[in-house]
């Protein structure tokens, strides 16, 4: 029997399909939502221990069910991984540091599934003050540049943030060019 339950709340099959395959076998029960909709009912239903959520969704979107996540106290215990193969989208409704829970940009692999999967576990084990279930009021400041030293490590953050993204595109842009290369071929 499996010992976690994960609900992938995700349009794509494909994206369903990869996170099933790169699970070590026997340890998950693997349980597909296709839509903000049917995922909120079966995060209810299925009482999962873990959560994956594509920010773009149909019917209700994955910003719609984070926030009924973040409402309810029972539901917010449960570490979630956030899903979009654009950050931006994420980080311009709910500010960086994801204090919280994870995210993970698409494409992913592997490797990069399975950290986030821990990370988001550790996450959601970290005391939240009473009453905050959204990011804290320091995420959500706007950088000052004229401020002492606690303002640098914010802009450090985001230069590292920056620069991981940089090197997600780049990665990208040389996995289209492979496979139009194969194609013209």
């Amino acid at each position: 029997m499996a010992s976690h339950k994960i609900l992938v709340i995700d349009d794509s099959r494909v994206i369903q399909k990869t996170v099933k395959s790169m699970l070590p076998p026997g340890n998950f029960d693997v349980v597909e939502a296709k839509d903000g909709e049917d995922g909120f009912n079966k995060i209810r239903s299925e009482k999962p221990s873990l959560i994956m959520l594509d920010f773009l969704l149909p019917k209700k979107s994955g910003w719609e069910v984070f926030q009924e996540i973040q409402a309810s106290p029972d539901l917010i215990k449960i570490p979630l991984v956030l899903m979009s193969g654009r950050r931006e989208e994420v980080t311009e409704k709910i500010p960086e540091p994801f204090e919280f829970f994870e995210f993970i940009e698409k494409p992913f692999e592997k490797k990069q599934l399975i950290g986030a999967i821990k990370t988001a576990m550790a996450k959601a084990k970290k005391p939240r003050q009473a009453g905050s279930s959204s990011p804290s009021k320091s995420a959500t400041k706007p950088v000052d540049s004229a401020a002492g030293g606690g303002d640098l490590a914010g802009l450090e953050a985001r230069v590292a943030t920056l620069e991981a993204e940089i090197k997600a595109l780049k990665k990208q842009n040389h996995q289209i060019l492979t496979f139009i290369k194969q194609k013209l071929k």
